[in-house]
């Protein structure tokens, strides 16, 4: 019965802003990527990814966040990167738009919960040629002339919305992307998932654990080794999947710690983490991207921290490329109106 009433609620919801003018209009080109379920999807490596991409482009790309979870939230709009520098700590910004401004140089990084007023800012004042909201297929306020969408096998497999299930929206709604992004092998699967939710677009999102790194005084920097044995932590929306990777990626796992995603580590967590380490005959800490950034005010550790970023690639490659390309020129010559 709650699931039934919060699908139906979250249905009017978009009903109501997609509405005639009841959406705001930034100057520039705005990319959406969003899922249905809650956490552990490879969203915000997507966002990554096709920031990225329209850098090489030769697009000024500002990725628009709200922030989740940040400690500090001062009214109007926090830049966390303008493309050059960072401007603003962890209370700031939040984990995932640190990281974002972290892993994507040359991208601007805003956080705001009206990112209207954050994508007017990166186009006055920041140059920003195209958005790409982070986290946006529910943020319904700021009209978007592209709406990717990662929707997974198992999506389908268990429709229900919360708090029955995992999805924010029921699966009809999948029908205002205008592509879908599938977390699959074969291209065939990726078809038949768009498909089933009525999207004639479709691309796979293939997840690839990148090389591991060696946190040091400064950052990040200095490459790291498989051989060494860890501790594995990871405060992440579906930690087992990170373990499991390391695992069968040759990792010399001792132990692992989990956390809530979004966890802030305490002076005391991250002395824990060592003692742990040491108890399990563990020589080093290994931990997510997203969790180092959360790490990094407790550096020098008196173990050495290593991390594994996460990336993935929207195949086939020159066909995403070509069709985001394809939309991004439609939405400026028809001044916002893209085709369906």
């Amino acid at each position: 019965m709650l699931a039934s009433i919060y699908a139906a609620a979250a249905s009017a919801r978009r009903s109501y802003y997609q509405g005639l003018g009841r959406q705001r209009r930034l100057e520039r080109p705005v990319v959406s990527v969003g899922n249905l379920r809650v956490g552990g999807t490879g969203k915000t490596p997507a966002v990554a990814h096709v920031a990225r991409m329209l850098l090489e482009m030769g697009e000024r790309p500002a990725i628009l966040s709200r922030g989740y979870a940040r400690r500090s939230a001062p009214d109007g709009v926090v830049v966390v990167s303008d493309g050059r520098r960072l401007c603003a700590d962890l209370d700031r910004s939040g984990d995932e738009p640190l990281m974002l401004a972290r892993a994507v140089e040359g991208a601007r990084v805003l956080v705001s919960p009206d990112r209207y007023l954050a994508g007017r800012l990166a186009e006055r004042h920041l140059d920003a040629t195209v958005h790409v909201l982070d986290d946006g297929f529910q943020h319904l306020a700021l009209a978007r002339g592209t709406d990717l969408l990662i929707v997974g096998v198992e999506d389908i497999a268990d429709a229900r919305t919360l708090p029955a299930g995992r999805l924010r929206e029921s699966l009809s709604a999948a029908s205002f992307a205008h592509a879908v992004l599938v977390p699959s092998g074969t291209e065939e699967r990726a078809r038949t998932v768009a498909a089933s939710l009525g999207v004639g677009t479709a691309f796979r999102l293939v997840r690839l654990p990148g090389e591991p790194r060696r946190l040091d005084l400064h950052g990040a920097s200095a490459p790291a080794r498989k051989a060494t044995a860890v501790l594995a932590v990871a405060g992440v929306a579906r930690p087992d999947r990170f373990f499991e990777e390391l695992r069968a990626g040759g990792w010399d796992v001792k132990r692992t710690v989990s956390f809530p995603d979004h966890h802030r580590y305490s002076r005391a967590d991250a002395a824990g983490l060592v003692e742990s380490a040491r108890s399990a005959g563990a020589r080093a800490i290994v931990t997510t991207e997203k969790d180092l950034v959360r790490l990094l005010p407790f550096r020098p550790m008196p173990l050495p921290v290593l991390w594994v970023p996460l990336e993935v690639r929207i195949e086939p490659a020159p066909a995403f490329r070509e069709w985001l390309a394809g939309r991004l020129a439609a939405e400026r010559a028809r001044g916002r109106e893209v085709p369906a």
